[in-house]
């Protein structure tokens, strides 16, 4: 079924939303930023909560198809544009300056539901996991990467302690038949993994998580989008990012710790050292959680993470972001 035909059951729910909305308190004529439209839940909840714009971005063109209905239900109050939020200077202009921005990271439901994505092993499909639709997909680096990426791949990304032994199982594989949809990769992993246990997770899991990431460069879009927003959130306006996975989190605590100053202070032996004022403000030092009720009615809600800062009026601070990809891409 096509994408913009999809049931509304089956559409995207958008988690922690009424904590996200309060979070960023909408007023009539500011503008906020929906980092990752997906299905449009933050934008329209924005939109119908105050009289304000909202600006949205998605990289996936199925999610900009979806879109346009609300493009034309909020004339003159919503947009939408195709692109990677890290480039959010260049798709809205480096003169907006935003009163608030959410981040819904990770991968829409939607796209998890469509089997020809690949982004799934529950359901059988190519092997893509292209957010975009363009680039190289999971297959072209199941195939070509050598054992020794392969296995640094699913280290560093899906943090799996068999990544060496699924590595070797893969190459080997691939010496016999190309590996093209995700039931074959399911299948190769699952064999050379112990079985699952009741209350465990599959053991193609964290492979499949892994190559998701690394085709889609998650984890440094995620740190460039960070750096991004910085300097368009005007002062006082609100940054809430909700995350999925330790690696996401571990991204977003650090860089509000050393935006906010929260990071271990120096010894007192140690000589001073100028640093830079503040550019954020934590408003609460935990993540916030969902609730029962919507880990019960939602289960992709069960791990998800809000962090949530106000900006300060200091200047940006310099970007300490360094890509470490495994295989050396730029």
């Amino acid at each position: 079924m096509p994408a913009q035909q999809l049931p509304q059951q089956a559409l995207h729910q958008s988690v922690l939303l009424r904590e996200v909305v309060a979070a960023l308190s909408p007023s009539n004529d500011a503008v906020y930023l929906d980092a990752t439209f997906g299905n449009g839940g933050y934008s329209r909840a924005l939109l119908e909560k105050a009289d304000c714009r909202v600006i949205a971005i998605d990289r996936d063109p199925d999610a900009i198809r979806r879109g346009q209905p609300m493009v034309d239900e909020f004339a003159n109050r919503f947009s939408l544009f195709e692109g990677c939020f890290s480039n959010m200077a260049g798709l809205l202009g480096p003169e907006i300056r935003l009163a608030g921005a959410a981040f819904d990271l990770g991968v829409c439901s939607t796209q998890f539901d469509q089997p020809e994505r690949g982004f799934s092993f529950r359901t059988n499909g190519p092997l893509d996991m292209r957010m975009s639709k363009s680039g190289d997909s999971a297959a072209d680096v199941i195939m070509q990467a050598d054992e020794e990426m392969l296995a640094q791949i699913l280290w560093v990304y899906g943090e799996e302690k068999a990544s060496r032994r699924i590595a070797r199982a893969i190459v080997n594989a691939r010496r016999y038949k190309p590996i093209t949809t995700t039931s074959q990769l399911a299948a190769i992993i699952q064999e050379v993994m112990p079985a699952k246990r009741p209350g465990q997770i599959d053991p193609a899991t964290r492979s499949f998580q892994a190559l998701r990431i690394y085709i889609n460069r998650e984890l440094d879009e995620l740190k460039e989008g960070l750096a991004a927003v910085e300097a368009m959130l005007k002062p006082s306006g609100i940054l809430a990012v909700v995350s999925f996975h330790s690696l996401e989190d571990r991204i977003v605590k650090r860089f509000l710790a050393e935006r906010s100053q929260a990071a271990a202070k120096p010894s007192r032996h140690m000589p001073e050292v100028a640093s830079s004022p503040p550019t954020f403000e934590l408003l609460g030092r935990k993540a916030v959680a969902p609730g029962a009720r919507e880990k019960t009615e939602n289960s992709r809600s069960r791990s998800a993470k809000l962090r949530i800062a106000r900006r300060t009026g200091a200047p940006t601070m310099e970007n300490k972001h360094h890509a470490n990809d495994p295989l050396g891409r730029s």
